[in-house]
């Protein structure tokens, strides 16, 4: 069973989120959450929250499926952040010129899945 995620429009620039996404991914599930809960960055608060709805979503699809469901057994089978829509925005500078700033936004992408093994019957 695999469940995925998605925020769009996050306004954190990718490659900051890019940094706290490959500190979770391959991990379970949740001690992803509290990695991302005592994390110093500001990209891992939206990242946790894709997580967290990531998991609820697999709850959901166990639910439909009368499966038993352990979110303990959870992996985050596939995590990646994509570049948004930039917004463009000008500030004054000297001598009447103008100058761009780009305000980045993202797209994060969360998959959690079950592990092969566990659903086998086999051992970790």
């Amino acid at each position: 069973m695999e469940a995925k995620a998605q925020a769009r429009h996050v306004r954190v620039t990718p490659q900051k989120a890019r940094r706290v996404v490959d500190l979770i991914r391959g991990k379970q599930a949740t001690e992803a959450v509290a990695v991302l809960q005592f994390a110093p960055q500001a990209a891992s608060e939206p990242i946790r929250k894709v997580l967290e709805s990531a998991i609820a979503n697999a709850r959901v699809k166990a639910d439909k499926a009368n499966e038993a469901f352990d979110e303990r057994g959870l992996v985050i089978s596939a995590a990646y952040v994509d570049e948004g829509p930039t917004m463009k925005r000008f500030r004054p500078r000297a001598q009447g010129r103008a100058y761009r700033i780009r305000k980045r936004t993202s797209h994060i992408t969360v998959h959690v899945a079950l592990p092969e093994n566990a659903t086998k019957g086999g051992t970790r």
